[in-house]
């Protein structure tokens, strides 16, 4: 990760050490509840649409001068409220949330709790919560493992896993982000795969109807490593035990060196992606 991109950071932590302490805070958010309250988006899709066109090409994505993490994340902050916004997050580590919550402190992270998680994860969202100025929110599916396995059978993420997602991970999330944010970010980075290949900095999320920033597109693994490292921020356990994605339990298996990062999701099985991103 370049000297400029971490300089930019680490003035914002600066900046940050001003600030009263906060405690962390942690939600659940249910079938159906809120999580701001009911508000809703203040601007309409045509604006959101327009503000994200504008945006991306401000910020130069996929060209030479392309702006940093940091700079996205600062041109997110001058364009919405800090309650407008959330930090989709699934505790490999923590270097987005905490990338994000130098410009926007107190943002929400949803974390989704799909029920499969490995400890470790669940032990990264209990980090972040206790050490980052952020409000942590469990998404939750509509239903329970059990309850999921009463009605479809055992696992089914062998069987369907494309079901599965749709039902404990798609469908949770966007019920989430509708209940008022206008914007959200992602941990998205181009070299995970060829599909993530061409991801811009910022977009509008149709299916969604709202703004979508992708800050660290343009970094690589080990950028993203330098930057955990530099600040001292929580890292899954698992990815330092060969895990360089990490999804539920079932699912994951560990990847070795050389393999492609994405390679341990849904080992064996054609698909590559939740369906969150496509």
């Amino acid at each position: 990760m370049s000297a400029r991109n971490i300089g930019l950071a680490q003035s914002r932590v600066e900046e940050g050490a001003q600030r009263p302490s906060r405690n962390p805070a942690t939600a659940r958010q249910g079938f159906g509840t809120p999580l701001r309250g009911s508000s809703t988006p203040t601007r309409s899709a045509d604006e959101l649409r327009a503000l994200a066109e504008a945006g991306n090409a401000e910020l130069g994505s996929l060209t030479d001068q392309e702006a940093s993490p940091a700079e996205v994340v600062a041109w997110v902050a001058a364009n919405f409220a800090t309650d407008a916004a959330a930090v989709a997050c699934s505790m490999a580590d923590a270097a987005l949330p905490h990338l994000v919550a130098q410009y926007l402190p107190g943002v929400d992270v949803l974390f989704l709790d799909t029920g499969y998680h490995f400890a470790e994860t669940y032990a990264t969202r209990d980090e972040v919560a206790r050490q980052l100025d952020v409000r942590i929110v469990d998404v939750l599916p509509e239903q329970t493992v059990d309850e999921q396995d009463a009605e479809f059978g055992a696992e089914l993420f062998a069987r369907d896993p494309g079901l599965c997602c749709a039902r404990r991970k798609v469908e949770p999330l966007q019920r989430a982000l509708g209940s008022g944010y206008e914007v959200w970010f992602t941990g998205v980075r181009r070299d995970e795969a060829p599909t993530r290949a061409l991801t811009p900095l910022v977009t509008y999320d149709e299916r969604n109807g709202l703004v979508k920033v992708n800050p660290v597109a343009a970094w690589t693994f080990d950028d993203l490593l330098d930057y955990a490292g530099a600040f001292q921020v929580p890292v899954n356990l698992l990815m330092s035990q060969g895990y360089p994605s990490i999804g539920c339990e079932p699912c994951t298996k560990p990847v070795a060196a050389g393999e492609d990062p994405r390679s341990g999701r849904w080992a064996g099985l054609a698909k590559t992606e939740c369906g969150l991103h496509l």
